[in-house]
């Protein structure tokens, strides 16, 4: 069978269709473990920032346990004992780890803020909650931008891990389907390339925008 043939196979309306529909759920997962982990994450970098209490202990004893065991380990877990669906547990095991690992990046943004800055709020009568989140908080989160960002990306590059672990049919999963079809070296490396080209312009294009928000708050700083 020659090279176009291959192609011509390979290349129909159905299997983009079959492709993009996995790209949908990598998105989708990604976007709702992202969302929630930049919550739940910045919550836990505050109270672990904290200099005592009973609090501290427990966000710092989370954050510890997840970020030292991997990723792929929660999903089984998640998946596993709580018996969720496949898609509920991608999105539970990635806000797991994620929150953990974001906690500790904004933790570092929180300490890299000039403590002057918040004794001048204090004086201006704010309170610890408004010192937090109007003076502290947007300034640790301008200063560890790129390190958030790669960790997004991180979560969108292993949502991959879902199809080996529980059979989700994410973008990979759906690749990985069509390679059993479609067998030829030529298909192959050509299926290999459209998943590469899909996750490589999503990142690239969050990393420029990231890139692009940092000179923008640069300036009106």
């Amino acid at each position: 069978m020659s090279f176009s043939e291959q192609m011509s196979q390979l290349l129909t309306a159905n299997n983009l269709r079959f492709l993009f529909d996995g790209l949908k759920l990598t998105l989708y997962i990604s976007f709702v473990a992202i969302l929630l982990s930049t919550i739940f994450g910045t919550i836990l970098a505050v109270i672990r920032n904290q200099k005592h209490g009973p609090l501290r202990f427990i966000a710092g004893t989370y954050i510890e346990i997840v970020r030292n065991i991997p990723n792929l380990l929660w999903i089984y877990v998640i998946f596993l004992i709580f018996q969720m669906k496949s898609t509920p547990a991608g999105i539970v095991s990635f806000t797991v780890f994620t929150t953990a690992a974001l906690a500790e990046i904004i933790r570092g943004g929180l300490n890299g803020v000039d403590k002057g800055q918040k004794e001048a709020a204090r004086s201006q009568g704010f309170s610890n909650f408004q010192i937090i989140w109007y003076v502290v908080l947007p300034q640790a989160i301008r200063n560890v931008l790129p390190a958030i960002v790669s960790q997004f990306v991180t979560v969108i590059k292993d949502t991959s891990f879902l199809y080996s672990v529980i059979a989700l049919q994410e973008l990979f999963g759906k690749s990985y389907i069509l390679m059993g079809k479609y067998a030829q070296t030529g298909q192959v490396f050509t299926i290999y390339g459209l998943v590469a080209l899909m996750y490589f312009t999503i990142n690239f294009c969050i990393s420029q925008f990231s890139r692009w928000l940092s000179k923008s708050w640069a300036k009106g700083y």
